[in-house]
């Protein structure tokens, strides 16, 4: 859903979970939101980043490079923290703060990883992905290649799930402002009690 059902300026937090990575309009979908916030109002925002399913992207990238001679959409590209966290200034928010959690969970093989991505809601929901079904080989090629890269010593697969958190606050006059570069009043190394070392040039 492209539109928010969220009404103007009526909320003192908006929390979008889990949703942004499959918006068409992730920009579009913020400026809601900051719409949607009271002054002072704060978004937490937790989507998939851009290294999820590492490990499964290119073992079907090699697999469909094989047999088929070249790829397909099968999973949707997910942006870096760099470019989402720089998506909280482009629209508008105060104080944004991006950061990333990576967690790890282990299969037994492609299958397993699959049937977890169709309880999740995650899979393959790409327009331009193939309508037809993929040939017999293709997922016990990439299974082996998953296998030969990335399996760990117990023979279980990897998978990387990155968890990005974003913060932004809607923005007022009594929030804290960044000083002007150059107007300290005091050393760092004052406020740190520590003797100031010189680096040699």
């Amino acid at each position: 859903m492209d539109v928010l059902d969220l009404e103007p300026s009526a909320h003192d937090v908006v929390i979008h979970a889990m949703c942004l990575h499959w918006a068409n309009d992730p920009i579009g979908q913020l400026i809601q939101c900051h719409r949607a916030l009271k002054e002072d109002g704060l978004l937490l925002v937790i989507l998939l980043g851009g290294q999820t399913l590492h490990e499964l992207r290119s073992a079907m990238a090699e697999a469909e490079t094989t047999i088929l001679g070249g790829l397909s959409p099968r999973i949707a590209p997910m942006g870096e923290i760099r470019d989402l966290g720089g998506l909280l200034q482009r629209t508008g928010f105060a104080l944004p703060v991006a950061d990333l959690v990576p967690l790890t969970a282990e299969y037994r093989d492609i299958p397993h990883l699959i049937h977890d991505l169709r309880g999740m809601g995650e899979t393959n929901a790409l327009a331009q992905r193939l309508k037809r079904p993929a040939p017999r080989g293709l997922f016990q090629l990439a299974d082996r290649i998953y296998q030969e890269h990335f399996a760990n010593a117990e023979g279980r697969l990897p998978a990387t799930f990155e968890l990005v958190c974003l913060t932004g606050w809607s923005p007022s006059d009594n929030q804290q402002k960044p000083l002007r570069p150059g107007s300290a009043q005091i050393r760092l190394a004052d406020a740190l009690k520590v003797p100031e070392t010189k680096l040699e040039p």
